[in-house]
């Protein structure tokens, strides 16, 4: 009898052996597909230390793209963008990608002499990635503080004429927020037509969900879900690739983008309110052409969750393009959306082109930055040949796994002479955006992780213009003199365990 259980285990052993094998040979044909060597090696590693919670994690969220239909509305909405800016040249594409100031016609002249002579092949690169040209005649104001941004947002609201789109990753009814939805409210009885995007598991774990939708029923706008995962409902797809964009747009004149959700700032949570967390945007509010890049991007989400396709504000305006012929509107701006319906990581290769072009200074401000090996590379050999380079991120942090794994680029950023400002708690600086030199400016949705890079749908507004980068310079003056700077020495002080942590964790943000 001893006999016979030892062959049935060394059997069953055998056979237990054999389907790891053939596991691993199945990884090694499946798991490399399309996707970056780091990525590829730690899925691999995970199916061989533990094949049976691999095989299933990877069958789960192993697909780091949407479904095909969905890429293929995204592509039908790239090609509709492509065809007007190609009426919009006079059927001349070439015209829209010699120099910035010939891409729209709406202009005050010639390309002011301060524009950094690698702006139009930044923007022939953004246009090829996202079909949306750089657009002169614009004007945008930044708002740094909670209260100024949703008072602007309430106030646009309140003037819509029209109509309101609105399209959150957080959309919450809380008592900061209520006047926002009552604004919504107020627009929906005067007629306006007012449609609404809210990411379905973005919004879903917060307070007040149920009653979010609720309101949104009983004021009588049309909302949906973005990237809902209701399988028993046929919606589904990997749970973790979220539309994580913020963006209003109003009547098509205004239009806002950047880090704000629409919820109270402690964002709701028991646990938040303990510890005394509040989180700190940057909100642009933008006036021009540049407004209609943004409709599009909505118009574009709106037709992905709906198969309702609406016009675009530039096809139904009654009037010109706000900011046509104003000679008072001088910013350059352009709008590129990113994330799994495209098949290139459209922020990641704008902020490498950035960076790479930066002569003078950089300054980053990220509240995850857990950045891939091109970027890191980019951002510390700009250090290395004489930019002055800033990073600007959270003295605290609101997820730990990410905290940790972003302390591990510290070092190599501090060795390479980036200067690390740790803005300080209770205060989440949850703002995203980058400036270089003294013109350039970046905003929007997108963190510098490879989250943002590879899971969720984004948009960055790129600009260049004196006036905006000042604003901007003023906030990063202001976050300067808040936080404190992290010193090598400093970090060279941490203790053994806390950097086994931060290489622990750094592995984590692989497997994508």
């Amino acid at each position: 009898m001893s006999f016979s259980w030892t062959t049935q285990g060394l059997a069953l052993g055998g056979v237990l052996a054999a389907l790891q094998v053939l596991l691993f040979l199945a990884a090694l044909v499946v798991v490399p597909r399309d996707r970056r060597p780091s990525s590829a090696l730690a899925w691999i590693l995970l199916v061989l230390v533990l094949p049976l919670a691999g095989v299933l994690l990877f069958a789960v969220i192993g697909s780091p793209k949407l479904p095909r239909a969905r890429r293929a509305k995204q592509r039908s909405m790239d090609a509709r963008i492509s065809r007007r800016v190609l009426a919009a040249s006079g059927g001349d594409p070439r015209r829209l990608l010699t120099s910035p100031r010939t891409l729209t016609g709406t202009g005050s002249g010639d390309a002011p002499p301060e524009a950094p002579p690698w702006l139009a092949s930044i923007a022939r690169l953004n246009q090829r990635l996202g079909a949306m040209p750089l657009l002169d005649g614009n004007s945008a104001q930044l708002m740094s503080h909670i209260d100024e941004q949703l008072a602007a947002l309430e106030q646009a609201v309140r003037g819509a004429r029209r109509y309101v789109h609105v399209e959150f990753y957080i959309l919450a009814l809380d008592a900061t927020t209520a006047p926002f939805f009552a604004a919504l409210e107020d627009a929906v009885l005067r007629g306006v037509d007012v449609k609404v995007l809210l990411d379905h598991l973005g919004t879903r774990p917060y307070p007040g969900y149920r009653a979010t939708v609720a309101e949104l029923d009983r004021i009588g706008v049309q909302w949906h879900l973005m990237l809902p995962v209701q399988p028993l409902r046929g919606r589904y797809q990997r749970p973790d690739l979220r539309n994580h964009r913020k963006l209003v747009v109003i009547d098509g004149d205004v239009a806002f983008v950047g880090s704000l959700n629409v919820i109270d700032p402690g964002y709701g949570k028991r646990a938040n309110r303990r510890r005394g967390l509040v989180w700190r945007d940057l909100l642009a509010r933008v006036e021009g052409p540049v407004v209609h890049e943004i409709d599009a991007l909505f118009v574009t989400d709106w037709f992905s969750e709906t198969d309702e396709l609406l016009p675009t504000s530039q096809e139904d305006s009654p009037a010109p393009p706000a900011g046509a012929g104003d000679r008072s509107r001088t910013l350059l701006c352009q709008v590129l959306p990113s994330g799994p319906g495209f098949e290139t990581e459209n922020n990641l290769v704008l902020f490498n082109s950035l960076i790479y072009n930066a002569e003078r200074r950089l300054s980053i401000t990220s509240p995850y930055f857990v950045p891939d090996e091109s970027l890191l590379i980019a951002i510390t050999t700009a250090a290395r040949r004489g930019v002055q380079v800033e990073l600007f991120v959270g003295e605290v942090g609101d997820h730990l796994v990410v905290f940790h794994a972003q302390h591990s680029y510290y070092r190599a950023l501090l060795e390479a002479g980036v200067r690390i400002y740790l803005y300080p708690g209770p205060s989440i600086l949850h703002a995203k955006h980058l400036s270089v030199d003294e013109l350039v400016t970046v905003v929007g949705s997108s963190n510098m992780d490879i989250r943002s890079f590879d899971l969720d749908l984004e948009v960055t507004l790129m600009t260049c213009g004196r006036d905006l980068a000042d604003q901007m310079r003023a906030v990063e003056d202001e976050y300067r003199a808040a936080s404190r700077e992290l010193t090598l020495e400093e970090w060279s002080r941490q203790s053994f365990a806390h950097g086994v942590v931060d290489g622990l964790a750094r592995l984590t943000s692989a497997v994508q």
